[in-house]
């Protein structure tokens, strides 16, 4: 109800009944719009801040949204779909680094490829080893990553994940940047250069981008998220949220 009172109070029309119903949603996402925030009708964490006049200066906006809907030529509810079910916590941990997630099967190839013989350096299977694993989550993947870089800093790095979209630092040239590191530089300005990254991630697999413009959600879920996907059932998921935000442009 508290946040029923916040939005009366910032002059919407709504009535503080606790109920988290379709006038609420509709009442954030006005809320949403006018502050150009993302427009999901979720009261989460940025919103709740923004009600209290606290706004992230890194946060991802509709417009960027808008643009990005713009450049890949598809529906802007289907790529806010992606974003909500693919990045639903945005792209910084709570002391501001940048999320990642450190892959040590991709650090062994990353060194491999780098002339580095991985079998021959001695390193814990923490975080080099032929499988996937290892994870610890968090800030905690900083440490898995710190150590990493004392056998070669530019293939750990491009054996993490980044930023809100989960980019693999491997592809960093490809999205046009310097270096792994480069790259990581760049999404800690902002998650806009996150989306930015993603798009031209898209742009560059035609099956991707065909996938999302149709709103094929099992064929884009494959190509984003590999074979398992329908382990967490993104395919599914992707489609409900889809529906959502379709929706809610819908006149009333």
């Amino acid at each position: 109800m508290t946040l029923q009172h916040r939005l009366a109070g910032a002059g919407l029309k709504i009535v503080a009944d606790g109920v988290y119903g379709p006038s609420t949603e509709r009442a954030v996402r006005d809320w949403q719009r006018a502050h150009h925030l993302v427009v999901d009708g979720v009261a989460g964490p940025r919103t709740q801040a923004a009600l209290l006049g606290l706004v992230d200066p890194r946060a991802l906006r509709q417009d960027d949204i808008e643009r990005a809907a713009g450049t890949l030529a598809c529906e802007v509810a289907a790529l806010q779909a992606v974003i909500e079910i693919e990045s639903p916590n945005g792209g910084y941990l709570a002391d501001g680094r940048v999320v990642i997630l450190f892959e040590r099967h991709v650090f062994w190839r990353q060194l491999d490829a780098a002339g580095i013989d991985p079998a021959g350096l001695g390193a814990p299977s923490s975080i080099l080893s032929r499988e996937r694993g290892g994870y610890l989550g968090g800030a905690a993947e900083y440490q898995r990553l710190a150590l990493a870089k004392t056998y070669g800093v530019e293939p750990a790095m491009e054996s993490c994940s980044w930023g809100r979209f989960q980019l693999m630092g491997l592809h960093a040239l490809a999205l046009g940047y310097t270096s792994a590191s480069a790259m990581a530089a760049a999404f800690a300005g902002g998650e806009a250069e996150q989306l930015r990254a993603f798009v031209a991630f898209v742009q560059a697999d035609d099956a991707l981008l065909k996938s999302l413009r149709a709103r094929k959600w099992a064929a884009f879920a494959r190509a984003y998220n590999g074979p398992a996907f329908a382990d967490n059932l993104y395919d599914t998921r992707l489609a409900r949220a889809y529906v959502k935000h379709a929706s809610a442009t819908e006149p009333a």
